[in-house]
């Protein structure tokens, strides 16, 4: 599992099948926290996006939520901000298997900016259990995926924020794949697909990271079973947070 604040727990019994590793390699860098303080690109506010549900599911696409320019940028930022490593040893030790780098910011003002770019107006008919979405979790959180790297099968934790509020769904944008400039240089990103399960271990549908692309599924009690594939070719960049219904 993965709260909505991104740290690891003990995954469903079907993480069980994956392989138990150290993934205690890779890069460590400076993490940061507390606000923005200006240091984030523009985003501009979308008009007419296309929304795509998954028939008979809570899964959401919208294509081009971030332009190339407004992903590049993130990921520019995020570089010079510095990764940390985040890892655990597998299912043998009640964890899913994570192996990527992180950056976790707690920024309100640059929550606001994306939730007031489009994903407020997605979530204007949504409500669960008399609750409406009002705002993004303003903890945003960055990933990192180069070769090798991947995250096991798990689902998201909803959070309690406090005054009757709670997150009820992921958000996941992702910063490089399909469409970005450096596909067209020989760097295309293969691999790292976002693949959903149901119960039963079948795919009910698999995410090719596009960049811009926005994914949206509902966490919590509700979650789908998912993970992130191995990067096989390039780095995966994705920026996360999550939607706040009270």
């Amino acid at each position: 599992m993965e709260t909505a604040g991104g740290d690891a727990a003990p995954p469903p019994q079907q993480q069980r099948r994956n392989k138990s590793s150290a993934a205690n390699k890779g890069k460590k860098g400076g993490a940061a926290g507390g606000g923005g303080g200006g240091r984030w690109p523009p985003v501009k506010p979308k008009k007419d996006l296309q929304v795509n549900r998954l028939k008979g599911t809570h899964l959401l696409t919208v294509p081009n939520f971030f332009t190339s320019a407004e992903a590049k940028a993130f990921v520019d930022i995020a570089e010079n901000i510095g990764f940390t490593h985040q890892g655990s040893l597998g299912p043998l030790k009640g964890e899913a298997y994570r192996d990527n780098d992180r950056i976790s910011v707690t920024d309100p003002l640059l929550a606001q900016t994306i939730w007031e770019s489009g994903i407020n107006k997605i979530f204007e008919d949504i409500s669960i259990s008399g609750k409406v979405a009002t705002s993004l979790n303003p903890n945003i959180r960055f990933y990192r995926y180069t070769e090798g790297q991947r995250f096991g099968r798990h689902i998201d934790e909803s959070v309690d924020l406090g005054d009757g509020s709670r997150t009820l769904y992921t958000l996941l944008i992702y910063l490089s794949g399909k469409g970005s400039a450096k596909e067209s240089s020989g760097q295309a990103l293969v691999g790292g697909e976002t693949v959903f399960y149901d119960h039963r271990g079948g795919v009910v549908a698999e995410v090719a990271p596009v960049q811009g692309l926005a994914l949206l599924h509902l966490h919590g009690a509700k979650c789908m079973l998912h993970e992130a594939r191995v990067v096989k070719k390039n780095i995966k960049y994705v920026l996360r947070s999550d939607v706040v219904f009270a």
